[in-house]
């Protein structure tokens, strides 16, 4: 009788912790709509246009539109500077592309928290170090890491440009990917001298 009153006492214990760290974690849906919401706090505050200019001509500037670059709307841009203008002179699938970044997490933003601008922008020996990618490769892995977001402005974009991002995590850093955590971004970009 003893023995039996000590497995039920065990398997409720289990069953305890097993409930109780189930709480805990967050559905993968929630932290999706988690992600919607914050970005869409933080657009609530901008200029949003929906469409890209067929001629590929964006507005510039501090006051310039937040576009959606995409259908499932993972990825808004503001232009800051187009850079190089001639468009034999844009990167090509295959160039390395170096960029300058820093980056703000929008649910810490959301819940009024003042999160630190992460990143290399300001400077190189921050523990980020250089960041560059293989402008459409899919497969290396010193590309990949960084996302596909971060390349897509330089379809659009020359050389030498500054955006500011809203990247969502399946566009945006690996590690980010399956904590759906969103960011505000801003990136200048670079050509490689060889």
């Amino acid at each position: 009788m003893k023995k039996l009153k000590y497995l039920y006492l065990l398997a409720g214990a289990v069953v305890f912790i097993v409930l109780s760290s189930c709480s805990k974690t967050e559905s993968y849906s929630s932290l999706l709509k988690k992600e919607n919401q914050a970005v869409n706090w933080f657009l609530s505050g901008q200029r949003v246009s929906v469409e890209i200019p067929s001629d590929s001509i964006f507005e510039v500037g501090p006051e310039a539109p937040y576009y959606k670059m995409n259908e499932d709307g993972t990825l808004y841009m503001q232009v800051l500077n187009a850079g190089e203008q001639d468009k034999a002179n844009r990167p090509k699938d295959g160039e390395k592309v170096y960029f300058r970044f820093s980056r703000r997490n929008l649910k810490m933003m959301m819940n009024g928290q003042d999160p630190a601008w992460e990143g290399n922008s300001d400077n190189l020996n921050s523990g980020v170090g250089a960041t560059s990618f293989i402008l459409g490769n899919q497969y290396l892995p010193s590309t990949t890491k960084y996302g596909e977001g971060l390349q897509k402005p330089l379809r659009y974009l020359g050389y030498y440009s500054e955006v500011n991002l809203i990247i969502k995590a399946s566009e945006g850093f690996l590690e980010d990917q399956s904590s759906c955590i969103p960011y505000v971004y801003n990136v200048r970009y670079f050509k490689a001298e060889y």
